[in-house]
């Protein structure tokens, strides 16, 4: 299936968003990416770019080494998906991610998320990746 060239360049904006700033944790690249209105659905981060920022200074601040592994990223229309592998330190299982963002006029505007643990005991032999 072939990309719209907007459909390219929302995906193009997302990945780097979450290579500038998620994955470094750098709360200053935030206004290059979001939008001022920006819509949060995370049920435990307050709405809007400011508390972004403060959300990743506070992520920023916890003790190790956090990486952030992409795994798969979609689109399909003005919306983004990323999958992805959390790991807070070494020897963490960390958690999966499903980050869905929506772009208008060249800035993410919304997100949503869902989060599962990584069992390391878990039943299902194949990877959550």
């Amino acid at each position: 299936m072939s990309r719209t060239p907007q459909e390219q360049a929302n995906l193009d904006l997302v990945v780097a968003m979450f290579e500038n700033v998620l994955v470094p944790l750098d709360s200053t690249r935030v206004d290059d990416y979001i939008a001022p209105g920006y819509i949060q659905h995370h049920q435990n981060v307050d709405p809007g770019r400011e508390a972004l920022k403060g959300f990743l200074d506070w992520a920023r601040s916890q003790p190790g080494e956090a990486q952030q592994i992409l795994h798969r990223a979609f689109v399909d229309g003005d919306h983004v998906t990323l999958h992805y592998h959390v790991i807070r330190h070494a020897g963490d299982p960390g958690f999966a991610v499903m980050d869905i963002f929506r772009v208008e006029n060249g800035m993410i505007a919304e997100h949503w998320d869902v989060m599962q643990d990584v069992n390391p005991d878990r039943l299902n032999p194949l990877s959550p990746f």
